[in-house]
C-alpha cells in the first residue's frame, strides 16, 4: 500500500556524473568524521549525527554551531528546535509522529539561518527507517540498519552505502554480474556506485544476500514523495522541481 507524503515537497538527489553510468563499480568517496569549521559570515548548517527511541518519542543529536538554535522544520505542523551547548552539541525531543515525516534541518545564529541540503526522513513513526537523504551523496541510516543500509538510484546509476566495523576489513560486494570491494571509513561507512537496475534483482554484501526490488512506480516527474514497503525494505520515490524521479531503498533492521 503507498502513501503519498507531503505533495508540494521537493528533493533533488545527484547521485553521479552521466559518464559514469558505463564504468565498473567505484567506490564513492568516504564521507568526512565532521563537517568543516564555519568561516567569517558563514552559519554552518547542522548535522544530525544519531537518533534514539524513548517511550513515546525521538531524541536526535548532533553538532551545529556553538549556542546555536537548531530548529527541524516540516512543510506542515510544528517545529522541533533546541539551542546547541558551547561546544556545539545538540539534542532535539519530539514526539512520535503518526505515519511518515519529512525535516529540513537548518541552524538560526541570530539573524542568520542556515538550512542543509539534507533532509531527516522518519518513517513509520519511528518504527520504521529513521535517516538523511543526502543530495549529491549516499542516504546515511540513523537507525539499525544491516551491512546494506541503502540503495540510491536515479534510474541511471545505483550507489549503494552502508555500515559496519569502524576501520574494518575490505568489503566484497557483488551485482549484476559486477563485484567490487571497499573499505569502511573510520566511522565504518562505505559506498559504491553501481551501474544501474530496474530490478528486481541481488546485491551480496560481504557474503550476505539482499534483494533490490527494483525501481518504484512511484509519483509523477514533478510530484510530491512517496514511502511504500517493497520486499524486504523501505522504498521512498521523490522528484525534484525540475523532474529526476529518484528512488531510495532502505531494508529492513536486522
Amino acid at each position: 500500500m503507498k502513501r503519498a507524503m507531503f505533495g508540494k515537497s521537493a528533493i533533488v538527489v545527484l547521485l553521479c556524473v552521466a559518464s559514469a553510468a558505463c564504468s565498473p563499480p567505484t567506490a564513492a568517496p568516504a564521507e568526512k568524521a565532521s563537517a568543516p569549521a564555519a568561516a567569517e559570515g558563514w552559519t554552518r548548517p547542522p548535522m544530525i549525527r544519531s537518533v534514539q527511541r524513548i517511550p513515546g518519542g525521538l531524541v536526535f543529536s548532533g553538532q551545529a554551531e556553538p549556542g546555536a538554535r537548531v530548529v527541524l522544520r516540516s512543510d506542515s505542523g510544528p517545529a522541533h528546535a533546541a539551542a546547541a551547548d558551547d561546544q556545539g552539541r545538540f539534542e532535539i525531543r519530539m514526539i512520535a509522529p503518526v505515519g511518515d515525516l519529512l525535516l529540513r534541518p537548518e541552524t538560526q545564529v541570530g539573524q542568520d539561518a542556515a538550512a542543509t541540503p539534507e533532509r531527516l526522513l522518519i518513517v513509520a513513526g519511528g518504527r520504521g527507517p529513521v535517516a538523511i537523504l543526502r543530495t549529491g551523496g549516499a542516504t546515511r541510516r540513523l537507525d539499525r540498519a544491516p551491512v546494506l543500509g541503502a540503495v540510491d538510484s536515479d534510474g541511471r546509476m545505483r550507489l549503494v552505502s552502508g555500515r559496519s566495523q569502524p576501520a574494518g576489513p575490505p568489503i566484497d560486494l557483488q551485482a549484476g554480474g559486477e563485484s567490487g570491494r571497499v573499505t569502511p571509513d573510520a566511522s565504518g561507512r562505505w559506498s559504491l556506485v553501481l551501474t544501474p537496475s530496474m530490478g528486481p534483482d541481488e546485491i551480496r554484501v560481504g557474503g550476505r544476500a539482499f534483494l533490490w526490488p527494483g525501481e518504484g512506480a512511484g509519483v509523477a516527474e514533478g510530484g510530491g514523495t512517496q514511502v511504500e514497503r517493497a520486499g524486504a525494505g523501505w522504498r521512498v520515490v521523490w522528484s525534484g522541481p525540475a523532474g529526476g524521479r529518484q528512488t531510495t531503498w532502505l531494508p529492513d533492521a536486522e
